[in-house]
């Protein structure tokens, strides 16, 4: 059977073997087209860019390394424009299929990836996550997810959207193999930072921007876990500053370095972006220098705060996505209101650089929906360890 087209835009048996041995031999990775796979191009989610590309000389250094340990890169898998979206639609391409919610979007932008590993086309997804996208499409699958602490894992060789905030990102059907991945791909862990987690933080107010049914769905799996991992979950009304003051500042300051990487091609391809994308991208290149100032200021003391509440034993708990996947034909009213209030979730971690699990322990409606985990810096290894403990 062909390759669905809007799930992968280069597909193999495999299409780059890895080495014969290896703690990942056999495991078939599906590599969001915005890393390097050497001999072939990079698409970025656009044909235009498609077409000026030429044959990438060396593999990204997360695919490299992935090659290395014995995965088998199984095909090149659909990227939303430039990775600077969170729906998981290209207006180019279609949209990947999401068997965990039929008729939904998979979400972004690592939405290729997303739904190979979903459809059991491939066992891990390689992507990238500057403001959620790897989280919300593990949310919207049922998959579990990892954005590492940001530069802890080499981002050689993939695209650039925001570098402040751009991470190597991966995803896989279960956590085990989300942790083999992790153990191939961060460096290992001082000791210090090898200790177990003891308390959960749960912030009322991030938990507001969730919708009710999930909000109701979040105190259960929360509860849950805790109870599983021997969690001691405290309960705070806030953890200060106004989670919409601090989506827009995070934005404005993302949107201000996305200018920076790509303004100068898209100046020059007007016409060329699907419509979403296009608002985004022209929201980018209206931030002033005074406005970007402003921004970085409040990000950087978002991520202080943050970091401050979280010390190595704690982690916080929150809804990875305000809501399960939206419909593929949603009117664009109610999504960009859905964006919003996940963006306010996802942003968090991003600012600060700070390490975010999701784990697929929500359903609501019968549709998945995925629990976020974040804790201090440097403490991935802990994280995936936790992911293996909560689904032993």
């Amino acid at each position: 059977m062909a390759a669905d087209s809007a799930v992968w835009r280069e597909h193999g048996t495999p299409l780059v073997a890895g080495s014969d041995s290896g703690p990942l031999h056999g495991v078939r990775l599906a590599v969001k087209d915005v890393h390097a796979v050497e001999g072939h191009r990079l698409g970025a989610g656009n044909p235009e860019w498609l077409a000026e590309a030429q044959p990438q000389k060396a593999h990204s250094w997360a695919v490299r390394a992935l090659l290395d340990a014995g995965a088998d890169v199984t095909g090149i898998a659909r990227s939303d424009e430039f990775a600077y979206s969170l729906d998981g639609t290209n207006a180019h391409y279609g949209t990947p299929p999401n068997p965990a919610a039929p008729g939904r979007v998979p979400g972004g932008s690592s939405s290729g990836p997303a739904s190979a590993v979903a459809l059991g086309e491939a066992d891990a997804g390689l992507g990238s996550d500057t403001a959620g996208s790897i989280r919300v499409p593990s949310s919207y699958c049922g998959l579990y997810g990892l954005r590492p602490t940001h530069g802890l894992v080499p981002v050689t060789g993939m695209l650039p959207l925001a570098p402040s905030f751009d991470t190597v990102a991966w995803l896989a059907r279960d956590a085990v193999t989300l942790a083999r991945v992790g153990e191939v791909l961060l460096p290992a862990a001082p000791a210090e930072q090898q200790r177990p987690f003891h308390t959960a933080l749960v912030a009322a107010d991030l938990v507001a921007l969730a919708e009710p049914e999930v909000r109701d769905a979040f105190g259960q799996a929360a509860a849950g876990l805790a109870e599983r991992l021997d969690l001691r979950i405290e309960e705070v009304p806030t953890l200060g500053g106004d989670p919409a003051a601090r989506a827009e500042a995070f934005a404005s300051a993302q949107g201000a370095e996305v200018w920076e990487c790509d303004g100068d091609w898209v100046s020059a391809h007007p016409g060329t972006l699907g419509p979403g994308v296009e608002r985004r991208f022209a929201r980018a290149a209206s931030v002033t220098q005074e406005e970007r100032a402003a921004a970085e200021d409040v990000v950087h003391r978002t991520a202080r705060d943050l970091r401050a509440a979280l010390p190595e034993d704690t982690v916080l708990l929150l809804p990875a996505t305000c809501g399960p996947a939206p419909l593929t034909d949603e009117g664009p009213e109610h999504k960009d209101a859905g964006r919003q209030a996940t963006f306010r979730l996802t942003c968090l971690a991003s600012g600060a650089g700070l390490p975010c699990l999701v784990l697929p322990r929500m359903v609501v409606d019968g549709l998945p929906v995925g629990l976020a985990v974040i804790a201090g810096p440097g403490t991935d290894h802990a994280l995936l360890e936790l992911a293996v403990l909560s689904g032993a």
